[in-house]
Protein backbone atom coordinates (compact mmCIF):
# COMPACT_ATOMS: atom_id res chain seq x y z
CA UNK A 1 0.00 0.00 0.00
CA UNK A 2 1.54 3.30 -0.53
CA UNK A 3 2.28 5.55 1.93
CA UNK A 4 0.64 9.02 2.03
CA UNK A 5 2.26 12.28 2.53
CA UNK A 6 -0.33 13.51 4.83
CA UNK A 7 0.89 10.76 7.36
CA UNK A 8 4.64 11.88 7.20
CA UNK A 9 5.89 14.51 9.70
CA UNK A 10 8.10 17.28 7.77
CA UNK A 11 11.17 19.46 9.17
CA UNK A 12 13.63 21.33 8.72
CA UNK A 13 17.52 21.20 8.98
CA UNK A 14 18.99 24.53 8.54
CA UNK A 15 23.08 25.13 8.26
CA UNK A 16 22.70 29.04 8.70
CA UNK A 17 24.35 29.32 5.18
CA UNK A 18 25.96 32.16 4.14
CA UNK A 19 25.16 33.67 1.07
CA UNK A 20 27.41 36.02 -1.24
CA UNK A 21 27.57 39.66 -0.20
CA UNK A 22 26.37 38.73 3.48
CA UNK A 23 27.87 37.44 7.09
CA UNK A 24 26.71 35.16 9.86
CA UNK A 25 25.03 38.24 11.39
CA UNK A 26 23.07 39.14 8.20
CA UNK A 27 22.12 34.86 8.36
CA UNK A 28 21.10 34.69 11.71
CA UNK A 29 17.83 36.48 11.98
CA UNK A 30 17.17 34.91 8.46
CA UNK A 31 16.70 31.57 10.19
CA UNK A 32 14.48 32.88 12.88
CA UNK A 33 12.12 34.00 10.38
CA UNK A 34 12.06 30.83 8.70
CA UNK A 35 11.76 28.84 11.61
CA UNK A 36 8.98 30.99 12.46
CA UNK A 37 7.22 30.64 9.02
CA UNK A 38 8.10 26.83 9.63
CA UNK A 39 6.08 27.00 12.87
CA UNK A 40 3.15 27.92 11.34
CA UNK A 41 3.06 25.63 8.36
CA UNK A 42 3.19 22.93 10.84
CA UNK A 43 6.86 21.37 10.53
CA UNK A 44 7.41 19.23 12.84
CA UNK A 45 11.15 20.00 14.18
CA UNK A 46 13.91 22.98 13.09
CA UNK A 47 17.54 21.40 13.78
CA UNK A 48 20.91 23.10 13.12
CA UNK A 49 23.90 20.94 12.07
CA UNK A 50 27.23 21.44 14.00
CA UNK A 51 29.91 22.78 11.10
CA UNK A 52 33.52 24.25 11.12
CA UNK A 53 36.21 26.27 9.63
CA UNK A 54 33.55 26.56 6.68
CA UNK A 55 33.48 30.16 5.31
CA UNK A 56 29.57 29.58 4.08
CA UNK A 57 28.02 27.50 6.85
CA UNK A 58 27.34 29.63 10.37
CA UNK A 59 26.40 26.93 12.54
CA UNK A 60 29.85 26.26 14.44
CA UNK A 61 27.86 26.60 17.44
CA UNK A 62 24.40 25.08 17.38
CA UNK A 63 23.14 25.19 21.10
CA UNK A 64 23.20 28.56 21.08
CA UNK A 65 21.36 29.03 17.59
CA UNK A 66 18.70 26.46 19.12
CA UNK A 67 18.62 28.85 22.32
CA UNK A 68 17.84 31.41 19.30
CA UNK A 69 15.51 30.03 17.59
CA UNK A 70 13.32 28.36 20.85
CA UNK A 71 13.22 32.00 22.40
CA UNK A 72 11.68 33.22 19.09
CA UNK A 73 9.13 30.14 18.53
CA UNK A 74 6.63 28.84 20.89
CA UNK A 75 5.27 25.40 19.24
CA UNK A 76 8.17 23.49 16.64
CA UNK A 77 10.73 21.24 18.59
CA UNK A 78 14.50 22.49 18.13
CA UNK A 79 17.42 20.79 18.19
CA UNK A 80 20.50 19.59 17.30
CA UNK A 81 21.51 17.74 13.63
CA UNK A 82 23.27 17.24 15.55
CA UNK A 83 26.00 18.13 17.83
CA UNK A 84 29.38 16.50 17.03
CA UNK A 85 30.05 14.30 20.47
CA UNK A 86 33.23 13.84 19.69
CA UNK A 87 34.18 17.26 19.80
CA UNK A 88 32.57 17.78 23.27
CA UNK A 89 32.78 16.55 27.01
CA UNK A 90 29.13 14.78 27.86
CA UNK A 91 28.70 16.87 30.67
CA UNK A 92 28.83 19.79 29.00
CA UNK A 93 27.11 19.15 26.61
CA UNK A 94 24.07 17.28 29.19
CA UNK A 95 24.24 20.63 31.22
CA UNK A 96 24.04 23.04 27.95
CA UNK A 97 20.65 21.01 27.09
CA UNK A 98 19.36 20.48 29.95
CA UNK A 99 19.59 24.51 29.96
CA UNK A 100 17.73 24.46 26.89
CA UNK A 101 15.30 22.27 27.53
CA UNK A 102 14.51 24.03 30.83
CA UNK A 103 13.86 27.09 29.22
CA UNK A 104 11.90 25.59 26.78
CA UNK A 105 10.28 22.74 28.03
CA UNK A 106 9.01 19.84 25.89
CA UNK A 107 10.63 21.13 22.64
CA UNK A 108 14.26 20.24 22.48
CA UNK A 109 15.87 17.78 20.52
CA UNK A 110 19.46 16.43 20.94
CA UNK A 111 21.29 14.67 17.50
CA UNK A 112 24.70 13.20 18.07
CA UNK A 113 26.98 12.10 15.58
CA UNK A 114 30.31 11.08 15.50
CA UNK A 115 31.92 12.98 13.18
CA UNK A 116 34.14 15.69 13.11
CA UNK A 117 31.71 18.12 11.26
CA UNK A 118 35.01 19.69 9.66
CA UNK A 119 38.63 18.99 7.90
CA UNK A 120 41.36 17.01 9.81
CA UNK A 121 43.30 20.09 10.85
CA UNK A 122 40.34 22.01 12.06
CA UNK A 123 39.26 18.40 14.05
CA UNK A 124 42.95 18.90 15.35
CA UNK A 125 42.31 22.09 16.49
CA UNK A 126 39.24 21.19 18.55
CA UNK A 127 39.59 17.67 20.10
CA UNK A 128 43.56 17.95 20.58
CA UNK A 129 45.00 15.32 22.24
CA UNK A 130 41.25 13.83 22.17
CA UNK A 131 41.49 13.36 18.35
CA UNK A 132 40.32 9.80 18.58
CA UNK A 133 37.49 10.78 20.80
CA UNK A 134 35.00 9.26 18.12
CA UNK A 135 36.03 5.66 19.31
CA UNK A 136 34.43 6.80 22.52
CA UNK A 137 31.37 7.65 20.56
CA UNK A 138 29.14 4.54 22.21
CA UNK A 139 30.63 5.20 25.72
CA UNK A 140 30.03 8.99 25.24
CA UNK A 141 26.42 8.48 24.18
CA UNK A 142 25.70 6.37 27.19
CA UNK A 143 27.08 8.99 29.78
CA UNK A 144 24.83 11.50 28.46
CA UNK A 145 21.67 9.21 28.98
CA UNK A 146 23.29 8.35 32.79
CA UNK A 147 23.67 12.30 33.31
CA UNK A 148 19.70 12.67 31.79
CA UNK A 149 18.89 9.81 33.90
CA UNK A 150 16.82 10.18 37.16
CA UNK A 151 18.53 7.75 38.56
CA UNK A 152 21.94 9.71 38.76
CA UNK A 153 20.91 11.90 41.66
CA UNK A 154 23.29 10.17 44.26
CA UNK A 155 26.32 10.44 41.21
CA UNK A 156 28.94 12.11 42.31
CA UNK A 157 29.11 13.86 38.96
CA UNK A 158 25.73 15.35 37.93
CA UNK A 159 24.23 17.62 35.18
CA UNK A 160 22.37 20.39 36.91
CA UNK A 161 20.27 21.26 35.08
CA UNK A 162 19.56 18.22 32.73
CA UNK A 163 19.01 15.35 34.83
CA UNK A 164 15.58 14.04 34.76
CA UNK A 165 14.33 15.62 32.28
CA UNK A 166 13.10 14.81 28.91
CA UNK A 167 15.04 14.92 26.42
CA UNK A 168 15.02 12.78 23.18
CA UNK A 169 18.49 11.66 21.86
CA UNK A 170 18.58 10.46 18.55
CA UNK A 171 21.80 8.63 16.91
CA UNK A 172 23.45 11.04 13.44
CA UNK A 173 24.68 8.95 10.48
CA UNK A 174 25.62 8.53 7.29
CA UNK A 175 27.10 4.77 7.32
CA UNK A 176 25.89 1.57 8.66
CA UNK A 177 28.11 1.74 12.00
CA UNK A 178 25.35 4.54 13.71
CA UNK A 179 22.63 2.14 12.02
CA UNK A 180 24.05 -0.54 14.00
CA UNK A 181 24.46 1.82 17.31
CA UNK A 182 20.90 3.19 17.08
CA UNK A 183 19.26 -0.12 16.54
CA UNK A 184 21.20 -1.67 19.55
CA UNK A 185 20.10 1.49 22.03
CA UNK A 186 16.84 1.37 20.69
CA UNK A 187 17.32 5.01 19.89
CA UNK A 188 15.43 7.03 16.81
CA UNK A 189 17.93 7.18 13.93
CA UNK A 190 18.41 10.29 11.53
CA UNK A 191 20.37 9.79 8.11
CA UNK A 192 21.87 12.28 6.25
CA UNK A 193 21.06 11.27 2.71
CA UNK A 194 21.16 14.76 1.71
CA UNK A 195 24.93 14.47 1.47
CA UNK A 196 25.96 10.78 2.28
CA UNK A 197 23.20 8.25 -0.16
CA UNK A 198 25.41 5.80 -0.73
CA UNK A 199 24.92 3.46 2.71
CA UNK A 200 21.33 5.35 3.18
CA UNK A 201 19.31 2.27 2.24
CA UNK A 202 22.07 -0.46 3.80
CA UNK A 203 21.88 1.36 6.70
CA UNK A 204 18.14 1.68 7.09
CA UNK A 205 18.15 -2.15 6.42
CA UNK A 206 20.18 -2.34 9.34
CA UNK A 207 18.49 -0.61 11.75
CA UNK A 208 15.55 -1.49 11.39
CA UNK A 209 16.70 -5.59 11.34
CA UNK A 210 18.23 -5.06 14.38
CA UNK A 211 16.14 -2.65 15.99
CA UNK A 212 15.84 -3.78 20.14
CA UNK A 213 12.85 -1.82 21.90
CA UNK A 214 13.67 0.30 25.07
CA UNK A 215 12.60 2.97 27.07
CA UNK A 216 12.55 5.27 24.69
CA UNK A 217 11.31 3.56 21.39
CA UNK A 218 9.30 0.44 20.85
CA UNK A 219 9.97 0.11 17.00
CA UNK A 220 12.42 2.28 14.85
CA UNK A 221 11.98 5.72 14.09
CA UNK A 222 13.68 6.84 10.80
CA UNK A 223 14.33 10.68 9.84
CA UNK A 224 15.76 11.26 6.26
CA UNK A 225 17.08 14.49 5.39
CA UNK A 226 17.59 15.57 1.55
CA UNK A 227 18.29 18.88 -0.26
CA UNK A 228 14.49 20.48 -1.82
CA UNK A 229 14.37 23.35 -3.77
CA UNK A 230 10.56 24.40 -4.40
CA UNK A 231 9.24 26.93 -7.16
CA UNK A 232 6.33 27.74 -8.55
CA UNK A 233 7.67 25.98 -11.66
CA UNK A 234 10.18 23.29 -12.71
CA UNK A 235 12.14 25.81 -14.67
CA UNK A 236 12.55 28.08 -11.70
CA UNK A 237 13.60 25.71 -9.29
CA UNK A 238 16.00 23.95 -12.02
CA UNK A 239 17.97 27.71 -12.15
CA UNK A 240 17.58 27.89 -8.20
CA UNK A 241 19.00 24.93 -7.50
CA UNK A 242 22.34 25.87 -9.31
CA UNK A 243 23.24 27.39 -6.33
CA UNK A 244 23.26 24.41 -3.73
CA UNK A 245 25.46 22.10 -7.40
CA UNK A 246 27.26 24.84 -7.20
CA UNK A 247 27.84 24.49 -2.91
CA UNK A 248 28.51 20.92 -3.55
CA UNK A 249 31.00 21.41 -6.27
CA UNK A 250 32.52 23.59 -3.27
CA UNK A 251 32.39 20.67 -1.35
CA UNK A 252 33.84 18.37 -3.73
CA UNK A 253 36.72 20.68 -5.16
CA UNK A 254 37.83 21.79 -1.63
CA UNK A 255 37.06 24.95 -3.11
CA UNK A 256 34.66 26.30 -0.65
CA UNK A 257 32.87 29.78 -1.15
CA UNK A 258 29.75 31.95 -0.10
CA UNK A 259 27.15 30.53 -1.74
CA UNK A 260 26.59 32.01 -5.15
CA UNK A 261 23.35 33.39 -6.68
CA UNK A 262 21.94 31.23 -9.04
CA UNK A 263 22.70 30.88 -12.80
CA UNK A 264 20.75 29.73 -15.86
CA UNK A 265 22.98 26.77 -16.60
CA UNK A 266 24.86 24.31 -15.32
CA UNK A 267 26.66 23.71 -18.48
CA UNK A 268 30.56 24.89 -18.31
CA UNK A 269 30.18 25.38 -14.81
CA UNK A 270 31.67 22.17 -13.97
CA UNK A 271 33.27 19.19 -15.91
CA UNK A 272 32.26 15.94 -16.18
CA UNK A 273 34.40 14.44 -12.41
CA UNK A 274 32.66 17.18 -10.87
CA UNK A 275 28.99 16.66 -12.10
CA UNK A 276 29.52 13.00 -11.62
CA UNK A 277 30.57 13.71 -7.55
CA UNK A 278 28.12 16.68 -7.29
CA UNK A 279 25.03 14.02 -8.63
CA UNK A 280 26.19 11.48 -6.39
CA UNK A 281 25.68 13.21 -3.30
CA UNK A 282 22.59 14.82 -4.68
CA UNK A 283 21.15 11.45 -5.60
CA UNK A 284 17.92 11.48 -3.49
CA UNK A 285 17.56 15.82 -3.46
CA UNK A 286 14.47 17.07 -5.32
CA UNK A 287 13.84 20.10 -7.26
CA UNK A 288 10.71 21.33 -9.08
CA UNK A 289 7.56 22.75 -9.19
CA UNK A 290 4.49 21.48 -6.31
CA UNK A 291 3.50 18.58 -8.68
CA UNK A 292 7.29 17.36 -9.61
CA UNK A 293 8.02 17.79 -5.51
CA UNK A 294 4.40 15.83 -4.73
CA UNK A 295 5.79 12.76 -7.06
CA UNK A 296 8.84 12.80 -6.33
CA UNK A 297 8.39 12.72 -2.37
CA UNK A 298 5.84 9.78 -2.83
CA UNK A 299 7.76 7.88 -4.62
CA UNK A 300 11.16 8.96 -2.39
CA UNK A 301 8.49 7.74 0.76
CA UNK A 302 7.04 4.66 -0.91
CA UNK A 303 10.81 3.49 -1.76
CA UNK A 304 12.46 3.98 1.65
CA UNK A 305 9.37 4.16 3.88
CA UNK A 306 10.87 6.59 5.93
CA UNK A 307 8.97 8.11 9.31
CA UNK A 308 9.50 11.93 8.88
CA UNK A 309 11.49 13.58 6.26
CA UNK A 310 13.49 16.99 6.65
CA UNK A 311 14.07 19.24 4.18
CA UNK A 312 17.66 21.59 3.75
CA UNK A 313 17.31 24.43 1.33
CA UNK A 314 20.12 26.46 0.13
CA UNK A 315 18.62 29.37 -1.97
CA UNK A 316 20.66 32.36 -2.20
CA UNK A 317 17.44 34.57 -2.16
CA UNK A 318 15.80 34.31 0.96
CA UNK A 319 12.04 34.79 -0.24
CA UNK A 320 12.56 32.18 -2.65
CA UNK A 321 14.04 30.05 -0.06
CA UNK A 322 10.99 30.84 2.16
CA UNK A 323 8.29 30.27 -0.72
CA UNK A 324 10.50 27.29 -1.37
CA UNK A 325 9.07 25.62 2.45
CA UNK A 326 5.96 26.99 2.05
CA UNK A 327 5.51 24.56 -1.66
CA UNK A 328 7.15 22.14 0.59
CA UNK A 329 4.38 22.45 3.52
CA UNK A 330 1.69 22.40 1.04
CA UNK A 331 2.51 19.18 -0.72
CA UNK A 332 3.12 17.66 2.38
CA UNK A 333 -0.37 18.16 3.86
CA UNK A 334 -1.44 16.79 0.92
Amino acid sequence: MASTLSNIPYSVLDLATVVQGQTPADTFPKSLELAQLAEKLGYNRYWFAEHHNMMNVGSSAPTILIGYVAGGTKTIRVGSGGVMLPNHAPLVVAEQFGTLASLYPGRIDLGLGRAPGTDQVTALAIRGENMNAAFNFPRDVEKLQKYFSEDNFDSKVRAIPGEGLDIPIWILGSSTDSARLAAAKGLPYAFASHFAPTHFMEALEIYRRDFKPSEFLDKPYVLSCINVVAADTDKEATRLATSVQLFIKGVVTGKRELLPPPIDSMDGAWNYFEQEAVEQMLHYAIFGGPETVKQKMEAFINYTGVDEVMATSHIFDHQARLRSYKIFAEVMKG
